[in-house]
């Protein structure tokens, strides 16, 4: 294979691989409304660190018990829910990824009223292929505004990161 057929593979497999990792994304955040993906746990590598507004989870059985509690933490909501996920800044390095996003949360109360928002912050993680699938090494998520109040002992201000200082 010619210099430019090699290059032109490798740029085509890091857009491949952005794409899977985006829409491992759009499937964590789809989460209950995609069952195939088994739970959260599933989405991350055997060793991770996870870190939810200060609240940090290194087992699967954690990450589990984390959103249990935030589910009920939650106030009860009725309409339709969505999730916006925007900005996203994916490098991809071979068998390893950055992502950083923004996701908001939103709620639709009737049809006839106006969108409203819930909840919006930042993220950042490191990923790894894994037998040909994207996980999550690490993952630090950080709520900007409408914070649950289970966070609130563990919530601080942070800047955003910088992946070459951060992993």
């Amino acid at each position: 294979m010619s210099e430019a057929n090699k290059d032109l593979a490798a740029r085509v497999q890091a857009l491949e691989d952005r794409i899977e990792i985006e829409e491992l994304f759009h499937a964590y955040f789809g989460y209950g409304r995609t069952p195939s993906h088994g739970s959260f746990a599933d989405f991350f590598a055997h060793e991770f660190h996870l870190d939810i507004n200060g609240w940090v989870c290194t087992t699967r059985d954690e990450v589990t018990d984390l959103y249990k509690k935030v589910s009920a933490d939650k106030p009860r909501l009725t309409g339709k829910f969505h999730m916006q996920l925007s900005n996203f800044i994916i490098k991809v390095h071979g068998d390893t990824a950055t992502c950083q996003l923004l996701w908001t949360q939103q709620l639709n109360d009737t049809i006839k009223g106006p969108p409203r928002y819930i909840e919006q912050g930042r993220e950042y993680d490191w990923l790894k292929r894994i037998d040909g699938r994207w996980k999550i090494t690490k993952r630090v998520v950080i709520a900007d505004s409408g914070c649950p109040d289970i966070f609130d002992q563990t919530w601080t201000p942070r800047l955003d990161f910088s992946f070459d200082k951060a992993a």
